[in-house]
């Protein structure tokens, strides 16, 4: 039988430890699988916290079902009948500019008639037809790319509040090959955005007409999906489908590689030897990890920077909210000056998440443009949010229900050379046998890019287990 260790217990450590229980399986292997996780609770960052009738999320809200990826991940573990698609009002985004919402515009007219964008603003983003493609290879910053394609003020007011909104980053220092390689594939293969979306909408039309369901252009992809009882049942869910053992509040706190295999130090002071080790833990605490392993490889793992943010929920009786809250929410651009990035409605998009009678606002402070304010106060916190909620939607009533989550390190940051620094990483492994490295920090920070790399790292389990054999 050979022995397995994945550290971390969250959506990346566990559904990997299931992916290497399930091919092992399927190829007639003996495996033992062991996760240790530091905290005394499976999940990482997913956490759904039920109180006084309010469902909040301590950290991601959901997936999208545009992939097949975290799908297939319930069917595997027979708990697709929970899954509940959000409501169609998560069609409908906002931007806050100019002191008012404005509606994301899903088509042609409706962008024409936009105010978001200044008509000096519409013409110079229409020259985006006529603009080169870049053919250097630069890797080149969010804001570079939309500067130089769409202009400054689609910058401001759309891909910086884009860049917010996922990645809580900063566009000026983000990568765009490694932050949206879609996009830059859609230059590159098609020679200009424009040019891609006229082709692409025919496809989405033909979509449509076949029945199926499609976000509209205006948001991401695909269906937000989540579960009646919040995402927290996809880490439940896969730790129920588990053979392994997990180990919580094991605290791994160092790595050594050993003849034929590693050995685990752990915080009570044992240790513990496997043959293989899945790492799933963030980059930060691997380094920490590696480095007696290999000094250049924690460097490197040290250079991913991770922005903090505060996750603001609050709950209101629904008479006291005089606005009308059909839609998804709305983000901020930067030269706004607020004090929050944006506001979710989450008791719009999942109507089962707040009372009957009431409504869930969700916001967001911090990220890599204003990272002090995880240093903030709960009151400071409360006071800004407030403000800027009564400011944004006219909200002027005290919240009922307040709940402050704090991310010191919430979303890894995919900066420039982030594509450099994973073919860094991949060179060091290969004088590393037998360790694997998985989770957020890499190739995606969503839980389909999660669920994906979690596949792959099973698979080169499985390829290593066929080798030792």
């Amino acid at each position: 039988m050979k022995k397995i260790a994945v550290i971390g217990a969250g959506i990346s450590g566990l559904s990997t430890a299931y992916t290497i229980e399930r091919l092992a399986g399927e190829s007639g292997l003996d495996v033992e699988v062991t996760i240790f996780e530091r905290e005394e609770r499976t999940g990482g960052k997913i956490l759904s916290i039920k109180e006084e009738g309010y469902l909040c999320e301590w950290g991601p809200n959901g997936f999208l079902d545009s992939k097949p990826l975290t799908l297939e991940l319930c069917d595997h573990l027979g708990i697709s009948e929970q899954l509940k698609r959000s409501n169609d009002n998560a069609r409908k985004r906002f931007i806050y500019s100019g002191g008012v919402l404005n509606r994301l515009p899903e088509n042609g007219p409706m962008f024409l008639k936009s105010k978001l964008i200044s008509w000096p603003g519409k013409i110079r983003l229409a020259q985006e037809f006529i603009k080169p493609k870049r053919t250097d290879g630069v890797d080149e910053t969010l804001a570079d790319f939309a500067r130089r394609r769409l202009g400054a003020e689609a910058l401001d007011k759309l891909i910086g509040p884009m860049v917010s909104g996922i990645f809580a980053g900063n566009p000026e220092t983000m990568s765009l090959q490694s932050c949206f390689p879609r996009i830059h594939e859609l230059e590159q293969e098609y020679g200009g955005l424009l040019k891609a979306m006229m082709l692409l909408a025919k496809q989405k039309k033909a979509e449509i007409k076949a029945g199926k369901q499609v976000a509209s252009a205006a948001g991401p992809g695909g269906v937000l999906t989540s579960f009646v009882g919040g995402i927290q049942e996809l880490t439940d869910g896969t730790v129920k489908g588990l053979k392994g053992t997990v180990r919580t509040g094991s605290a791994v706190t160092g790595l050594k590689a050993i003849d034929g295999g590693w050995e685990l130090r752990l915080a009570d002071g044992a240790n513990f030897d496997v043959d293989i080790v899945v790492s799933a833990a963030p980059a930060h605490i691997l380094k920490e990890l590696t480095w007696s392993v290999d000094g250049e490889l924690s460097e490197l793992l040290d250079g991913i920077p991770y922005a903090p943010m505060n996750i603001i929920c609050f709950g209101y009786e629904q008479e006291k909210i005089a606005r009308d809250l059909d839609g998804f929410g709305y983000l901020i651009p930067k030269n706004e000056g607020c004090k929050i990035l944006g506001t979710l409605w989450d008791s719009s998009i999942f109507p089962e998440r707040a009372p009957e009678g009431h409504v869930l606002l969700r916001s967001m402070m911090g990220g890599a443009t204003t990272p002090e304010a995880i240093d903030l106060s709960d009151a400071e916190v409360k006071e800004r949010t407030m403000a800027e909620l009564k400011k944004i939607m006219g909200i002027d009533a005290e919240p009922d229900f307040i709940r402050i989550f704090r991310h010191q390190r919430a979303i890894p940051q995919y900066i420039v050379g982030h594509a450099d620094r994973l073919v860094a990483i991949d060179e060091r492994l290969k004088n590393l046998p037998g360790l694997i490295l998985t989770g957020n920090a890499y190739s995606g920070i969503g839980l389909n890019d999660c669920v994906n790399a979690a596949n792959k790292a099973g698979e080169q389990v499985l390829d290593c287990l066929q080798n030792l054999s």
